[in-house]
């Protein structure tokens, strides 16, 4: 019995789900949407260790070490113990805890007849990426590689693309890779999966997000009326940035070369080392950025193979690559997910004279930053979040191969200027390969490590059974705009 004067108590109920799931963002969504039998949408790379401090007593690689360690690590990134599910009446997919995870099905551990070479090692990542990664299962592989000569081993990383983009991939490698050599292995603690709604539960609580996002974008509303200036003034902005990037070739198909044809399931792999200094002397003596420097390498470098080895002159032919920015702040460092926008560039591949190319790829740079192009292509995505793939993925689902508007991707990854260690074992190099979309034969993805530049070439098994004389054509390439840098 309450004493006479006194309130009742308030009895406050929350609702605590009975499961848990996690909406994968449109952009996320949207490279699951444009996967298809031909074009997997995995990230991959081959990183190459040193073997010695790893060997085990009979020689090989102390596997149950790396594999303890990488198990430790899982705790710091939970997505690799999900899987995907889908919500019921959109198809929208979603994140869930996998209670039937599997560590050995996800990490392997194989050996090239020894001494396995390097040549060797690349068909066998070649192959490893021309297989599309179990849906039913956590998207991602490792396999850790002994037997390759020089005493080295490597671990060959397959990751879908919905999971994770270049930026946030190079987060994930600090879990994995130390700074300083290290014998210690992290406990792992026990996990227990999250229960997974039910189809109806999913969708139930999908609905019940979309009414909540709604009344929040009408409060909003009423904030936003209070000042409408700079609330104008940012939509102007957004708006010029994202017709500004339509404008750079998105709505209009490239022209096509003998590097898109439509491609198989079947993939290449080749690499080539550049110093990054030698980069850097392209830079500072001919303008723009390291970035620009890439390119400038790129064009030259793909001149040379169509015209010497394919036998095609890009005289009057406009050639245009996909140049992934990142849109990731310093606050989104280490989360999992895609934070990229996509700048569309001319490359110049029908200009003979080296350095006009190079101007002209710091000329259109520059316009792409001045124009905002970043966040065009970002405000592009937000705007596409009213369906389960993005602008891009409508286009290429509507109308097919014929929307390729752009001949190939080339991406350059920044990463870590010093060594790293994969416990006591140095990381030597590391190759990363970039998806090859619809009629793209091939693709180059750079990661700078340690004050190299690692140029990963993946490519259509068939378009490009030479893919070392590209390699060649790279290097040459980047010697001819050193040795024009230093004259």
């Amino acid at each position: 019995m309450r004493p006479s004067g006194t309130a009742a108590p308030s009895l406050r109920f929350q609702f605590v789900p009975e499961f848990h799931y996690e909406p994968l963002s449109y952009l996320d969504a949207s490279f699951l949407a444009l996967e298809s039998p031909t074009s997997h949408m995995h990230v991959a790379g081959v990183a190459i260790f040193e073997a010695g401090p790893l060997q085990a007593g009979d020689g090989g690689i102390d596997i149950g070490r790396v594999k303890a360690h990488i198990l430790s690590k899982l705790q710091y990134i939970p997505r690799y113990r999900q899987r995907l599910e889908w919500v019921p009446y959109d198809r929208h997919p979603v994140w869930v805890d996998d209670d039937r995870f599997d560590f050995d099905y996800h990490v392997h551990h194989i050996s090239l007849p020894r001494p396995g070479t390097d040549a060797q090692l690349k068909e066998l990542a070649g192959r490893i990426v021309s297989t599309k990664l179990d849906r039913a299962r956590p998207l991602w592989e490792l396999w850790v590689v002994e037997g390759i000569e020089g005493d080295r081993f490597a671990i060959i990383a397959k990751i879908h693309h919905c999971m994770i983009d270049g930026l946030s991939g190079v987060d994930l490698t600090t879990i994995l890779l130390n700074v300083v050599p290290t014998s210690e292995i992290e406990e792992a603690p026990g996990w227990e999966p999250r229960p997974a709604p039910t189809p109806t539960q999913l969708a139930v609580a999908e609905a019940a997000k979309t009414t909540r996002r709604f009344i929040d974008r009408i409060a909003r509303l009423g904030q936003e009326i209070t000042e409408p200036g700079e609330v104008a003034q940012v939509l102007r902005g957004r708006t010029s940035a994202a017709l500004s990037s339509l404008r750079s070739g998105w709505l209009k198909p490239a022209a096509r070369s003998p590097l898109n044809p439509d491609i198989g399931p079947n993939r290449r792999f080749d690499w080539v080392d550049i110093d990054l200094a030698d980069a850097k002397r392209i830079k500072d003596a001919l303008g723009g950025s390291v970035n620009d420097a890439v390119l400038s390498i790129a064009a030259g470098a793909l001149r040379r193979f169509l015209v010497e080895h394919r036998g095609w002159d890009p005289t009057g032919h406009e050639f245009r690559v996909m140049n992934p920015v990142s849109t990731r702040s310093d606050d989104q460092r280490g989360k999992l997910g895609n934070q990229v926008a996509m700048w569309l560039i001319y490359l110049p591949i029908d200009d003979p004279d080296p350095v006009s190319r190079h101007r002209k790829i710091t000329e259109r740079t520059a316009e792409l930053k001045r124009e905002n192009h970043a966040l065009g292509a970002a405000t592009l995505v937000e705007l596409s979040s009213g369906t389960p793939i993005t602008l891009l993925s409508l286009a290429n689902r509507v109308v097919g191969p014929r929307m390729r508007p752009f001949n190939m991707t080339v991406t350059n990854i920044p990463g870590p200027q010093f060594p790293m260690y994969l416990l006591e074992a140095r990381m030597l190099a590391n190759y990363p390969m970039v998806p090859l979309w619809a009629q793209h034969g091939v693709g180059f993805a750079i990661f700078s490590y340690d004050g190299r530049l690692h140029w990963g070439i993946q490519a259509d098994y068939d378009t490009l059974p030479d893919s070392g004389l590209l390699a060649e054509a790279i290097t040459e390439s980047a010697r001819e705009l050193v040795s024009l840098a230093g004259a």
